[in-house]
């Protein structure tokens, strides 16, 4: 009989106290590079303060911790119970039971992924009249559209129990998906509708490999081929590929389902028009979302278009300043000041004269308590049915004993845990900050001034106007201020304005704004400045991947050191810089995105065809392993603050890159490396 030892309590503390620390601080430093860099980016290099520093400080907080306890109890708990299934499940059953049960944990792992929460939250910035189907997609069928992925992961781990039991080659399944994929692609990029979808379609793929996916996946499928005595040379890899194509299968045959009951796109001006209203009752559900639609999305343009009237528009308008009930209608959560100041015309802003611009945001603590309250319900929903499938599985159907019971709770309490503080991290934190950056990148190309606010000038003295005339003869009026804005010590001439002044109250408003980082002359220097910052948060990012440092280590093994697993991160990291580079450049320059995929994957298939068959599983399946819980959301907010910035119809795809490029550094890396083999080993026999 084992004695079990006592260890005091103080001691006891004082162990978990320095375990814990480990882990969060090595969550901390994981996390820590990126975040800096887009601070440093946005604060140094854009010259923009983050709008609420203390909340998008707090939210990363909770990423951290989360992140840590998530991990930890994946580690203690989730992982050797699937484990344990995988290696026990082929001995009782044959490949119809375990390729049924690997839908049904694939299906259910895809729930419990912290970066589908940021998949939720994407449909912010689409606009319902120029993406209908994309806009139905995301804010609608939001549900549906994770069923979808789940499903498509659930035939992907099916098939690939059956590619472990039956020790099936990987390329096959290259080759006949992929071309499956780009030619669905292809067909949705000549419809309208269908075009605006083949982005999030590819993201999906790269969202549903994380850090619950892989590990449970891996862990059932090395077990199958080690029961089924047919264990492959791939070390399990390739899976991971197919958790990230299916799902791009399922989206694009849901969207092709779906765009028979969504109109096609058209102009905000009709779609909102008493002639469009057909179109419009097809989108939203009644007229309150509409509008509501109208005023947190729309422009000038379809506003008065909706009301019919100038008169009846600006009753509408002016029901802001001074309606608090038409106020929550039209614009929900958001502040009058937030709305003037990004989505208000220079006309809007001039009949608002009197509004306050004084932010009237809900408290953060209130925000932070709504949040925490919705991800715990969803955090519950994800995590405990899936522990259950596989509790259920080992216990009653297998009739295994659970070893290291208490172990074992204790991890899935912390996996619990941590899913809810992460995925309210995401939203608090990461995601604001990635929208935030996404928001202002675009000054650094920009040769307009942005509104920023207004001040109000008390008694002024218009005895101090003057006029100027340009070349053209035309004349203006101009007024000196003291800028105590930009340049502290510099008196800038102002142009004036007659309909913001109050002559009555002798008060005039004046409208600030914010200057462009470049003049009109070096405005692509701007863009080559968005171009290095893309590598360079693209590589940093995954740098700090875990699974990326796991996968390194796994091909050092398998090519007995010819290969180092510090190459491979370097590799991959390259080439997920090199992906968001191009998926951030298809974005500012709204290129279509099929332009990019096609070429990308047919260079792919060409470097397989010459790749061995073990690398060919790593290097398919880094492409998954790249993208984890923190790189997600915060590339997808990224893009999407662009996309709603410069008012593109969707900012998706710089996962979708951002999951090919490492693929195809990674082969032409093996191959280089095979070919330096080929020439040492011809050296040494002519020697």
């Amino acid at each position: 009989m084992i004695k079990k030892i006592k260890i005091p309590p103080e001691d006891a503390m004082r162990m978990i106290y320095g375990y814990a620390k480990s882990r969060i601080v090595e969550q901390a430093k994981s996390i820590a590079f990126i975040i800096i860099y887009l601070v440093l980016f946005q604060v140094v290099v854009l010259r923009v303060p983050l709008d609420n520093a203390l909340g998008t400080a707090g939210g990363l907080t909770l990423v951290i911790f989360g992140l840590a306890f998530f991990l930890e109890g994946l580690v203690l708990g989730l992982m050797p119970v699937g484990e344990r299934v995988g290696v026990k499940l082929p001995l009782k059953v044959g490949i119809v039971a375990i390729s049924l049960f690997g839908f049904i944990l694939g299906f259910g792992a895809t729930f419990a992924e912290p970066a589908i929460s940021a998949l939720k939250m994407a449909g912010s910035t689409i606009t319902a009249w120029d993406s209908p189907l994309l806009f139905m997609l995301l804010e609608h069928h939001s549900e549906l559209l994770v069923i979808s992925v789940g499903a498509g992961v659930g035939i992907a781990v099916a098939m690939g129990m059956c590619r472990f039991y039956f020790n099936w080659s990987i390329k096959p399944f290259i080759f006949i998906t992929i071309p499956i994929l780009l030619g669905l692609s292809l067909y949705a990029s000549f419809d309208p509708n269908l075009n605006k979808i083949i982005g999030l379609a590819w993201d999906c793929g790269a969202v549903t490999t994380g850090a619950v996916t892989v590990p449970l996946v891996l862990a059932l499928g090395i077990g199958v081929s080690r029961a089924s005595n047919k264990g492959g040379s791939d070390g399990g890899f390739g899976i991971i590929l197919l958790a990230s194509a299916f799902p791009v299968l399922a989206v694009l045959s849901l969207g092709i389902y779906l765009n028979t009951q969504s109109p096609q796109p058209t102009t905000e001006k009709y779609f909102f028009s008493p002639e469009g209203k057909a179109i419009a009752g097809q989108v939203f559900i009644n007229n309150d979302e509409l509008e509501w639609h109208l005023f947190t999305h729309g422009t000038a343009e379809g506003r008065i278009a909706h009301f019919g009237d100038q008169e009846s528009y600006e009753k509408a308008l002016l029901s802001l300043e001074n309606d608090p009930v038409m106020r929550q209608k039209y614009l929900g959560d958001m502040t009058l000041a937030t709305w003037i100041i990004e989505h208000a015309s220079a006309e809007e802003r001039h009949l608002l004269v009197e509004a306050n611009l004084e932010d009237t945001s809900v408290a953060p603590l209130t925000r932070v308590s709504e949040t925490l309250k919705e991800e715990s319900l969803a955090g519950m929903r994800a995590v405990i049915p899936l522990t259950l499938l596989l509790l259920l599985v080992l216990l009653l159907f297998l009739k295994e004993k659970l070893r290291y019971r208490d172990e074992i709770a204790l991890g899935i309490g912390f996996t619990l845990i941590g899913m809810i503080l992460l995925t309210s991290g995401i939203r608090l934190g990461l995601g604001a900050l990635g929208t935030e950056v996404g928001k202002h990148i675009p000054k650094a190309f920009s040769s307009e001034e942005k509104f920023i606010g207004r001040v109000v000038i008390h008694d002024f003295d218009s005895t101090h106007l003057y006029k100027a005339v340009a070349m053209n003869g035309e004349q203006r009026t101009f007024f000196n201020m003291y800028d105590h804005v930009y340049d502290h010590d510099e008196v800038r001439a102002i142009a004036y304005h007659p309909n913001l002044h109050d002559v009555a109250e002798r008060r005039y408003t004046h409208m600030l704004t914010e200057p462009p980082l470049f003049n009109k002359r070096y405005v692509f220097l701007g863009f080559i400045l968005i171009l290095i910052f893309a590598f360079g948060m693209g590589y940093g990012a995954t740098l700090a991947e875990p699974a990326l440092n796991a996968l390194g280590m796994t091909v050092e093994s398998i090519t007995v050191g010819a290969l180092k697993r510090s190459k491979i991160v370097q590799v991959v990291s390259v080439g997920v810089g090199l992906g968001i580079c191009l998926g951030l450049s298809r974005i500012l320059f709204d290129l279509p995105l099929i332009w990019l995929i096609i070429p990308s994957y047919v260079l792919l298939m060409v470097l397989t065809i010459f790749s061995e068959e073990e690398f060919t599983a790593i290097a398919w399946d880094s492409g998954g392993v790249t993208t984890g819980p923190v790189t997600v959301p915060l590339v997808l907010a990224m893009g999407l603050g662009i996309g709603g910035e410069l008012h593109i119809s969707d900012g998706f795809g710089i996962l979708a890159m951002a999951s090919t490029f490492p693929i195809i550094t990674v082969l032409a890396y093996g191959l280089y490396s095979r070919y330096l083999q080929f020439q040492t080993l011809i050296d040494n026999s002519d020697d």
